[in-house]
Order: C-alpha cells, then sequence, then structure tokens
C-alpha cells in the first residue's frame, strides 16, 4: 500500500500524464477524479490499470478523509478557486501552472496555502529536466563562473490543429502568450540566472496569418530582464510560428557559455577555443505533457511530504517569484514602460 492517495481534478491531456507519473511512483497513487464531465469509474480505472472512484462534485472529493493531495489539472480559470478548497480541507496539492491568472488572485492563493499550511508542488516540471540538471550542475561547479547574461526562449506552434486551442487561446485562461506557455521559459532562465530580478521591458507582436487570429492576445512577447547583480536576460515566447517546438537556451558567463547542449568553459583543460563540447543530456525539445519529467518531480514532491519539508525547487516562493515577473512583463507590454519589480511585489494590481 502505497502512502498517499490523491486526487485529480479536471480529467484531460495534462491529468492523464499526471496520473501515469503519480502512479508510477512508490509513493502516491491516483485514487480518485473529479470531472465536470459524467466519468464511468470502471473505465477509468481500467484505462489507467488501478481502482479510481469518479467524482462530479469537487467539495464531495475534497471531503474524503482518505484523500491526501490534490492534483488540480483543470481549466486556468479554475485553479485559484480550487487550490484555495484544497488549502481549507487540509490537502497538500500539485498544481499545473499557472497558480493564477492576476497579481491579486495570486496574493490570495499565497495567503490561503501559507494559512492552510499544506504542502505543493507547482507544475514548472522542466527545472527537473535532464538539460536544467546538468546545466544546474555546471553552474554550481562554476564553469561558467557568474552568468551576466542568459536568454531562453519558447516557440511553440500553437493553432488550430493543437488540442486545446479552443480555450488556449480565450483570455479568461490563455491571459498571455507567456503565461500560457513561455513561463517555463522565464521559470527555466530565473533558475539559471538565480539573482533576483530588478526591472523588466516587454514587447509584444503577433501574426498576421489568419490561423493565429483567435488568439485573444498578443501571441508573441518578448521580455528583457535586469538583475539587481548587474545581469540581463531575455525570455521570447513565441506561440504563432510555424516550425518544430524549440526551446533556446544560451547562458553567458564570465568563465564559460552554454548553448542548448553545446558547452563551453576557459576552466576546463584542453578546451578547443574554436570547438564546442557536446553535452549528454537530450535537450528539451516537446510541448507534450507526456514528455516532461513529471515522474522526477512527483517523486521528489511526496519525499518531500514524507520528510514534512517544502517541495524544493517548484514549491510556493519559487512559483510566486516566477508569476512575479510574468506579472511585471506583461504589465510592461501592456503600458508600454519598464516596470520594477518592487511594483508588483507590493502587490499592485
Amino acid at each position: 500500500m502505497k502512502q498517499f492517495n490523491v486526487g485529480i481534478v479536471g480529467y484531460g491531456w495534462a491529468a492523464c500524464a499526471h496520473i501515469a507519473a503519480i502512479n508510477a511512483g512508490p509513493l502516491a497513487q491516483v485514487t480518485a477524479v473529479c470531472s465536470s464531465h459524467k466519468l464511468d469509474a470502471a473505465e477509468v480505472s481500467a484505462k489507467h490499470g488501478c481502482a479510481i472512484k469518479t467524482y462530479g462534485d469537487y467539495a464531495a472529493m475534497l471531503a474524503e478523509p482518505d484523500i491526501h493531495a490534490v492534483s488540480i489539472c483543470s481549466f486556468h480559470r479554475h485553479h485559484k478557486d480550487q487550490i484555495l478548497a484544497a488549502a481549507r480541507a487540509g490537502k497538500h496539492i500539485i498544481i499545473e501552472k499557472p497558480l493564477a491568472l492576476s497579481l491579486s488572485d495570486l496574493r490570495e492563493v499565497e495567503r490561503g496555502i501559507r494559512a492552510a499550511g499544506v504542502k505543493v508542488c507547482v507544475c514548472f516540471e522542466l527545472r527537473f529536466a535532464a538539460q536544467f540538471r546538468e546545466i544546474k550542475s555546471l553552474l554550481d561547479r562554476g564553469l561558467l563562473g557568474k552568468l551576466h547574461y542568459g536568454e531562453v526562449d519558447y516557440y511553440h506552434g500553437i493553432g488550430p490543429w493543437y488540442g486545446g486551442f479552443s480555450w488556449y487561446s480565450k483570455a479568461q485562461d490563455g491571459v498571455s502568450s507567456l503565461m500560457l506557455a513561455g513561463c517555463h521559459a522565464m521559470d527555466a532562465l530565473l533558475l539559471c540566472m538565480g539573482g533576483d530580478v530588478e526591472e523588466v521591458f516587454g514587447y509584444s507582436t503577433r501574426s498576421a496569418n489568419s490561423a493565429f487570429g483567435p488568439f485573444e492576445f498578443p501571441s508573441t512577447t518578448v521580455a528583457m530582464l535586469r538583475f539587481k547583480d548587474g545581469g540581463i536576460g531575455k525570455v521570447a515566447s513565441v506561440l504563432d510560428c510555424f516550425q518544430p517546438y524549440y526551446f533556446h537556451t544560451h547562458l553567458v558567463g564570465s568563465e564559460g557559455t552554454v548553448l542548448d547542449d553545446k558547452f563551453h568553459s576557459n576552466l576546463v583543460a584542453g578546451h578547443d577555443r574554436s570547438r564546442w563540447t557536446k553535452l549528454a543530456y537530450k535537450p528539451v525539445d516537446s510541448g507534450d505533457v507526456s514528455d516532461h519529467p513529471y515522474e522526477e518531480q512527483f517523486n521528489c514532491f511526496f519525499q518531500a511530504l514524507v520528510r514534512g519539508e517544502e517541495m524544493p525547487l517548484t514549491g510556493l516562493r519559487d512559483a510566486v517569484r516566477t508569476h512575479e515577473v510574468i506579472f511585471a512583463a506583461d504589465r510592461s507590454w501592456q503600458e508600454k514602460r519598464p516596470v520594477k519589480l518592487a511594483e508588483i511585489q507590493q502587490g499592485g494590481a
């Protein structure tokens, strides 16, 4: 018998990836699914190879005492209320990004989670990808020296051919290019650069191709970041492109550079200055949730619960920090001015 029973709210693409990843681990199992669509428990159980009870009422699922954690995979507009309800019910929470769709809602969610004393894991799962584990190792070993420039860019053509486009493209759920998808690039840049952001300047644009016309917000944005330690960074979020998925990563330090899956350092003996060294990892190259490192992330979360500790890397504090920078970037292109992080951290709506 595994230690933690998990209830899933929402039953789509992400939820199925969560179920597989949770069940694959040694500590937790999915025992319940709640959906606004009527589900047949026998059918759902057979699909996932375990006994799963189905609910149409989220409050009823939360009332079950033998459910220890909830995984929120619903429409983005429901996240705030569902997070707060789970926290009040004393459930630990796995949260598909975003935490909230506005700064005021983010503050409410943060207060509610802290008041309830529950632990959370936010799905900025690329921090657990082999690429960023290896890059973080290079940084921690000092092989790049002090970073002074970084860019992480998200290129993923999301149009009518893409599952979920009918709601991704709506402002009530998508919010912005950066919040919808480019948030992973922003989160990865913040992980690598390490320091606190001082100011953000954002620009926005959109494709002339009619396929991307349903987007109710600019489908391409670029955010320029200035860090308090003097470093600068850039995040592009491009949803209106015709190309294979590409998660561009370029980090430049005082002693070395990483470019996607290539590396060079002055501190490695024998490095030929005219050549890159190939890194062993497979770069992040897919937007398919089934390819994301959920299993590693969720195992880490349940291990932290056993120890009574906060989730490392993708806990509440790190996720709030990433959301704050995203809200600053979106405010910047909307208001056509640079935005100090102090404005956001003071909670201004």
